[in-house]
């Protein structure tokens, strides 16, 4: 196991009923933007609930923010922010909205081009406006993690950063309100979350003993309830469950101390960034061909993963790796989501662009032991299609 360092303080206040102590989590004279993506927050209640929470306080709001929240509209709220001195933001809403929200609290105050954030992938990033959420989406961990995703729309670039600056004060995570949510936002959470889990287990061995446990709890937790998530929006054992794990996914505690891929996702974001193809779906889409065309240099977590995750026991290695592949495939598309680029009429003329988008971003040395060049990557995609 590597060395370690692990940090993070944001405070969770988990369960029904709890957005009324957003009034004990911002101080009283703090002057509160909140910011939200579309008309949902509105409609679910979760809006309404958040002004009676603040009820007497100083507050604005900023709408608008997309799935994939992009700078120029980020950079509306920057503006707003400067010209009303607000010293304080509350991201209500999914992923989407709290990345968004991180990016913005940096922005405020930087010196120098806002993109570059983005650019350096956040280590120019000295502070940042203090933050709190409301998750009304589990997903992306964002609620509890110092990571934010940007798109400029403008370049059809996507790009991460990361800053401990970022990390949310505190996080209100009541699991009721994800209930109104449409299934194709419930199922592309349950993804979301897998492959978060996988970027960070399915590596190489590294006698991460715990973490290596802990990940597969979640996996096959995600497997247990996925399918019932979807089928049982107003369970509230389920939704509190799966809220939990996607939290727990990208929190930073089942990585610490291991190496980490995030190849598929880097991939994911370019189709993202191209053809508007939802987060999660475009990470189905990579990740069962990147574990094919990795399968040498995974083959012991693959093993462990088909014994563990799928107690796959019988058979050759390449059989037992190539049934927990299948698995892994079948379980994406019981949730309705499909595992092939030629689900969004992506053919082999879609590859070089996808492939000269990774070159422009310097993704030339992808994965745990930076090793998937764009010729590997470009394998990956092929086998996609």
């Amino acid at each position: 196991m590597q060395n370690f360092e692990f940090y993070n303080p944001t405070r969770i206040i988990f369960g029904e009923n709890t957005i009324p102590k957003l009034a004990e989590q911002i101080p009283a004279d703090a002057r509160v933007l909140i910011l939200f993506g579309g008309a949902s927050a509105e409609r679910n209640g979760t809006l309404p609930a958040v002004r009676e929470a603040l009820d007497g306080r100083f507050t604005r709001e900023f709408g608008g923010i997309e799935a994939n929240p992009t700078f120029e509209t980020l950079m509306k709220a920057v503006e707003l922010i400067r010209n009303e001195k607000l010293d304080f933001l509350l991201a209500v809403g999914g992923g989407s909205v709290i990345d968004g929200t991180k990016f913005v609290a940096a922005a405020v105050d930087f010196e120098g081009d806002p993109w570059s954030i983005l650019t350096t992938h956040g280590a120019n990033v000295k502070a940042a406006m203090p933050l709190g959420t409301v998750l009304t989406l589990p997903a992306t961990g964002s609620e509890m993690n110092s990571f934010s995703v940007i798109t400029r729309h403008a370049t059809r670039e996507k790009l991460a950063f990361g800053s401990p600056h970022v990390f949310p004060r505190f996080s209100v995570l009541d699991p009721t309100r994800t209930y109104s949510l449409p299934v194709r936002q419930i199922a592309n959470g349950v993804v979301d979350s897998f492959v978060h889990i996988m970027e960070q287990y399915l590596t190489y061995p590294a006698d991460g003993l715990a973490q290596d446990r802990f990940a597969e709890g979640l996996l096959l937790s995600l497997i247990e309830i996925g399918p019932k998530v979807v089928a049982e929006p107003e369970n509230y054992t389920l939704r509190a469950n799966f809220m939990w794990i996607a939290t727990l996914a990208l929190n930073g505690i089942i990585g610490v101390g291991m190496p980490q891929d995030w190849s598929t996702h880097s991939i994911g974001h370019e189709l993202t960034a191209r053809y508007d193809i939802d987060h999660a779906r475009t990470l189905a889409i990579v990740l069962p061909s990147m574990l094919r065309v990795r399968k040498d240099a995974k083959r012991g977590k693959l093993l462990q993963y088909a014994a563990r995750v799928w107690n796959l026991h019988e058979g050759t290695e390449d059989e037992r790796i190539e049934a927990a592949i299948v698995q892994t495939e079948k379980f994406f598309e019981s949730l309705d989501i499909p595992t092939r680029l030629s689900a969004y009429d992506i053919g082999e003329d879609g590859i070089d662009p996808l492939v000269a988008q990774l070159d422009a971003h310097g993704m030339t040395a992808l994965g745990e032991q930076a090793e998937i060049t764009l010729d590997i990557s470009r394998r990956v995609l092929q086998l996609s299609l």
